[in-house]
């Protein structure tokens, strides 16, 4: 069992975005936040805790999630240290999203369908059987676990010619006796990007309303903070694929990549 070091891959981590930082932004900006501030812009509004109605919003956010994914395994692939362009980065991750989305849906789909089932029998359902109530625990358990299990199942797709099933099952002998220190990283990423997003729009909201008067679709204020949501998003998610990435390497072993300069290019 490979040796892991969270504090390790982060000192890789700070080195790969100072030394590749224009490159990584060049695909951040085109392929997480411009696709992102497009599918915001046109998600309609809707009442706290429900999902606005259904629309073409959602083929735009579908499109965005599919261009998020390439981007995703591009960010990887030159944080591993491949020598590539930018644009052959992007090449490469739009070769392999299909292998990577086809690997998240065998393992997410039918803890999903699950999980939405039991809840809908289950909540604001006081006649609900406590077995329901079990069920929905121990799925949520069990996404849990599988989601730690799982984490390296981008960087696999990036570096490795495989498919989907092959995604997964060298993710699950990666993290292999690493569940509990990925769970701890996991655990410390998600805060800081759930604090960090709520502050980015509670702030950028705040200066919309004053400076541009309101917040409605297409209008400048809901651009202005769909536009900082997404940088501060797509921020979180290169420190995030660089991380994997760098925890990916020590995991695959030596000659798995090496922190370098990729050329600069399109």
């Amino acid at each position: 069992m490979a040796e892991l070091s969270i504090s390790k891959a982060w000192d890789e981590t700070r080195q790969v975005i100072t030394r590749d930082g224009s490159l990584i932004t060049t695909i951040a900006l085109a392929l997480f936040v411009l696709p992102g501030v497009v599918s915001d812009l046109f998600t309609p509004a809707a009442p706290p805790g429900q999902l606005p109605k259904p629309g073409a919003w959602m083929i735009l956010t579908a499109i965005a999630l599919l261009i998020a994914l390439a981007g995703q395994l591009a960010v990887i692939r030159l944080a591993i240290g491949s020598r590539l362009t930018v644009g052959q980065a992007i090449g490469h991750g739009a070769r392999r999203a299909p292998a990577y989305l086809g690997a998240t849906l065998i393992w997410v789909a039918p803890l999903s369908l699950a999980a939405v089932l039991l809840a809908g029998s289950v909540v604001g359902n006081p006649q609900a059987s406590p077995l329901l109530a079990l069920g929905l625990l121990v799925v949520g358990c069990i996404g849990l676990f599988l989601a730690i299990r799982m984490l390296m199942t981008s960087p696999v797709a990036s570096a490795e010619a495989v498919g989907p099933l092959a995604i997964l099952n060298r993710s699950w002998q990666l993290t292999s006796g690493h569940w509990l220190r990925l769970f701890g990283f996991f655990v410390l990423i998600l805060i800081g990007a759930i604090v960090t997003i709520l502050a980015a729009s509670a702030v950028s909201g705040i200066i919309a309303q004053l400076v541009f008067g309101g917040i409605g679709a297409l209008t400048v204020g809901g651009l202005f903070v769909a536009l900082v949501i997404q940088i501060v998003s797509a921020a979180i998610s290169v420190v995030l694929m660089v991380m994997l990435a760098r925890i990916y390497v020590q995991l695959a072993g030596e000659g798995a990549g090496e922190v370098s300069v990729p050329t600069s290019g399109t």
